[in-house]
């Protein structure tokens, strides 16, 4: 995997939580999915950028996640031909993720707080191949009380790999958590050491 940091391809993460629930209803999220060495994987856009990266074991799993976080938008299952950049953009994540490419350059939207945002930016910094604890990640953003606060955000980062959450450990060394599983967030972080 390559030495980069992340942070050299950060993008402006997104709108306001209350400016983007507020138009949601109106926003139509074009979603796609693939095979991946973690199950099944689904990207969603919308006319900003990449809004949702979700692993599953299941495809129904995938749907349901989606419409969870996105509950008022339109979601439509795009082919191949009607969103080639949406294709472009998983085939791109999946060499990442399977052979090590570059961590593609990808327009990110999405939600969140400002301390979950503040976590997100932070976490693009952090090399492949290296981890944090949450103390640490909480320290490097001038909040080393938020050590759960930090655990949370990781938690709730709706764009897996892309955000590299899975970069951050317990301080004694174990996985932690993992909203796409631990086994996964083993995966990766063996695929990235090498």
């Amino acid at each position: 995997m390559s030495e980069q940091s992340d942070s050299e391809t950060v993008r402006e993460l997104g709108v306001s939580t209350h400016t983007y629930r507020s138009s949601i209803k109106d926003e139509v999220i074009h979603y796609a999915t693939r095979e991946s060495i973690f199950g099944h994987m689904v990207m969603a856009t919308t006319n900003k950028g990449v809004c949702s990266v979700q692993f599953a074991d299941t495809q129904d799993t995938l749907l349901s996640l989606l419409s969870a976080e996105f509950p008022y938008a339109k979601l439509i299952f795009t082919a191949s031909r009607d969103t080639p950049e949406l294709y472009t953009w998983m085939i791109e994540l999946d060499e990442h993720i399977t052979q090590g490419a570059a961590r593609p350059d990808i327009p990110l939207d999405i939600v969140g707080t400002e301390f979950q945002f503040k976590v997100w930016q932070f976490l693009l910094t952090i090399k492949e191949g290296t981890v944090m604890s949450y103390g640490e990640v909480a320290a490097h953003i001038n909040n080393p009380k938020a050590v759960r606060a930090v655990g949370t955000a990781c938690g709730k980062n709706p764009i897996g790999v892309l955000i590299p959450c899975h970069r951050v450990m317990r301080s004694d060394g174990s996985l932690g958590g993992y909203r796409w599983g631990l086994e996964r967030k083993k995966i990766l972080l063996n695929k990235e050491r090498q």
